[in-house]
């Protein structure tokens, strides 16, 4: 079958590389942002979303590759960040063929952005995808891959509410607390089960009402409607659907200590991070604490392959990640969304002067004399 597939660069200012992606005879209507290579290749998950329009899909594709790089420098995956969306409704545009042209729009990169799963694209989409490209990662364990990353970044995410809880409480226990999770997809249902098992009382809203119910008859989950999850009583608020839900609308109106969930880019804008620290309320920063999936993806790239000990070991620093970061904004008053970025920021900083050194044959800056 003749490709049809049309690439398109979209120079936009701070990121290496920006490609869209058109194919007419599958439907396919891509964007892939790679932001920073500086640490290595530009990993992170394809979405596939109804996006409004091409503008909405950039401007999410952006701040997500942004907060891929920062979360694989927090969280020292060895990794650059980078982002790929589809534009359509999963249950009228998915298909064989336009897996396989997406796969073909990955390859064009020639390795500096890898794929991944993330909304509405499955490992088994994943495994059409590597048919066109071997850049791409969190395939099945019996293909050599780490398989799905949500469960991991559910249990990253309850040890870092757990953490907050503990800040926050002085007690990390869940027991008699109550947890409110706005989107109970892969990442949100496996953290609600964590935090059921461990004695919270977990409340629920997705637009999915068939999940909410499967969970309710499971594990006691209470569903919440979707205006009502964000604004009710609750000892930690866990977003845990899409970004951009923490704005001048929605922060005076939470009624919690805590803010801890899965979902990306949770401030509208960098200023909403104060926000939060004027109101109180403890946020823990998106990319620290939901890095446990890209973290287990990462160790797939180590030598001899994956390993899921050391994985969770990886993951189990996270709590320990968040305290430093809580620390740091306290001890300079800062929110600990800024602390956050300051030290992924050093963390590049010192990355690409490590590498302007050596290539102008200096060694590190640990072995220089005087």
């Amino acid at each position: 079958m003749t490709s049809t597939l049309q690439i398109t660069d979209l120079p936009v200012a701070g990121y290496e590389r920006v490609v869209r992606g058109v194919d007419p005879a599958s439907g396919l209507h891509a964007i892939i942002a790679v932001h920073d290579t500086t640490l290595g290749p530009a990993l992170g998950g394809l979405r596939m979303w109804p996006y409004a329009s091409e503008d909405e899909a950039l401007f999410d594709v952006k701040r997500l590759a942004r907060g891929m790089t920062f979360k694989s420098a927090v969280a020292k995956t060895g990794l650059g960040g980078g982002k790929a969306v589809i534009l359509g409704d999963p249950a009228k545009v998915k298909s064989e063929a336009l897996y396989l042209a997406m796969g073909r729009l990955v390859d064009s990169l020639g390795g500096k952005y890898i794929t991944a799963e993330d909304v509405n694209t499955s490992v088994a989409d994943l495994e059409i995808i590597r048919r066109a490209t071997k850049h791409v990662t969190g395939l099945e364990r019996k293909d050599g891959g780490s398989g799905n990353p949500s469960p991991y970044t559910a249990y990253g995410v309850f040890l870092g509410v757990r953490a907050a809880l503990g800040w926050v409480f002085g007690d990390d226990a869940c027991k008699g607390r109550k947890v409110a999770i706005q989107g109970v997809g892969a990442v949100g249902s496996a953290l609600a089960k964590r935090l059921v098992e461990a004695g919270a009382t977990v409340y629920g809203a997705d637009r999915n009402a068939e999940r909410l119910q499967q969970l309710q008859r499971e594990i006691g989950l209470v569903p919440v409607p979707e205006a009502e999850i964000l604004t009710m009583p609750c000892d930690v608020f866990a977003p845990c659907a899409l970004g951009a839900v923490l704005n001048d609308d929605t922060i005076p109106r939470l009624r919690t200590p805590i803010v801890a969930g899965a979902a990306n880019n949770l401030l509208l804008e960098p200023r909403h991070g104060k926000a939060l620290a004027d109101r109180n309320v403890l946020y823990a920063p998106d990319y620290v604490i939901n890095a446990g999936g890209i973290i287990n993806v990462s160790v797939e790239f180590h030598p001899g392959g994956y390993d899921e000990k050391v994985s969770l070991t990886k993951i189990e620093r996270i709590p320990q990640a968040l305290k430093e970061l809580w620390t740091i904004a306290r001890e300079e008053r800062i929110p600990p969304s800024d602390a956050a970025d300051r030290l992924a920021e050093r963390i590049l900083a010192d990355a690409r002067g490590a590498r302007k050194d050596a290539a102008c044959g200096l060694p590190p800056k640990g072995q220089r004399r005087g």
